[in-house]
């Protein structure tokens, strides 16, 4: 696992043109629609919102900041946070 770094993810506000943007999510999102969608954006960034809230802020990152997050993910590095007390999918 990398060193963390530091973030580089920006806050932003629904006025980047939320409406414009492609917001696709998993299909293995939760039914109830607790999930986190993701939108590729003109200049190569990608948003990350929580679809309950469409209308609001989201984040911001770059293609290596998410390339590193989904291989993590990939790997079950984040697996433990997944049913809430620590305890690994794996």
């Amino acid at each position: 696992m990398q060193d963390f770094v530091g973030p580089s993810v920006e806050p932003t506000t629904p006025s980047v043109a939320t409406a414009s943007l492609h917001w696709r999510k998993s299909g293995y999102s939760n039914p109830n629609g607790s999930c986190v969608e993701l939108a590729p954006m003109a200049d190569g960034r990608v948003a990350m919102r929580n679809s309950r809230h469409p209308d609001g802020n989201f984040l911001v990152h770059n293609a290596e900041e998410l390339r590193s997050f989904l291989l993590g993910a990939k790997h079950g590095e984040f697996d433990d946070l997944a049913d809430g007390n620590g305890a690994s999918l794996r």
